[in-house]
């Protein structure tokens, strides 16, 4: 009996690109496909989660929604890897700042990603893992940031399966330690992609800062970060070219 269709992804795997581009909103993901892609094609629309596969300078690649935290990233992305022949999954999103030296825009390239989930539990590991994203992806990403002359951090992630938080200290803990942003979806993409052998890369948008109050609105995240899905999108081509 064939994995496909899901109860979540209603295509077969020839509906998707070796590449997935995955922000959290699905209108984000219909903004992608629309402004960047030729010919996109909507693939997937289960429970309002907008998938399509279209092409970028001559390379065939899919942009599909994830939803908000680690449980929806967790169910998209193991369908992607192990039932649609998915080989890497580059989340674009959104994340909250955390330091004096990350503004508001800026790009944050999530090298590693920190996580208060219990995700991993679910691998029976005899200790803690670290989530981190593929070095392959990563040195893709970087190469094109620096040639764009785009302001953009690498370093950790924080995936918080909290929102909204009832410990007023835990922004100025995570800070000292270095945590650039936090975000809701990161260790779980890069778990899933580790589990089965693929590549995940997490690329987010500083939308609001945590520390100094300012905050972008919900249509500025939805359609204004361009300089992040074509950052995307350039090292999508570039790790296709590399395969």
């Amino acid at each position: 009996m064939k994995p496909y269709p899901t109860p979540h992804i209603n295509a077969s795997p020839a509906d998707f690109a070796p590449v997935v581009l995955m922000p959290g909103d699905p209108l984000r993901a219909k903004y992608i496909a629309e402004t960047f892609l030729t010919d996109p094609v909507l693939v997937n629309n289960v429970r309002g989660v907008q998938g399509y596969t279209g092409s970028y300078k001559g390379r065939r690649i899919s942009v599909m929604a994830s939803g908000m935290g680690m449980p929806s990233m967790g169910i998209y992305s193991y369908e992607l890897f192990n039932f649609f022949g998915v080989e890497a999954i580059i989340r674009v999103g959104s994340a909250g700042g955390i330091r004096e030296d990350v503004h508001l825009r800026d790009i944050v390239i999530g090298q590693g990603a920190c996580t208060d989930s219990a995700f991993s539990h679910t691998f029976r590991l005899p200790g803690a893992f670290a989530p981190i994203a593929s070095y392959r992806l990563l040195e893709h990403c970087t190469g094109v940031a620096r040639d764009a002359g785009l302001a953009y951090h690498v370093g950790n992630l924080l995936s918080s399966d909290l929102f909204y938080h009832d410990d007023p200290d835990s922004t100025a803990l995570w800070n000292k330690m270095g945590v650039l942003a936090v975000e809701m979806e990161a260790a779980a993409l890069y778990m899933n992609a580790a589990r089965a052998g693929k590549h995940g890369l997490a690329i987010c948008t500083v939308s609001d800062h945590l520390l100094t109050g300012e905050a972008t609105t919900a249509q500025e995240r939805q359609t204004s970060f361009t300089d992040m899905m074509r950052l995307a999108l350039e090292t999508a081509v570039s790790f296709m070219e590399d395969m």
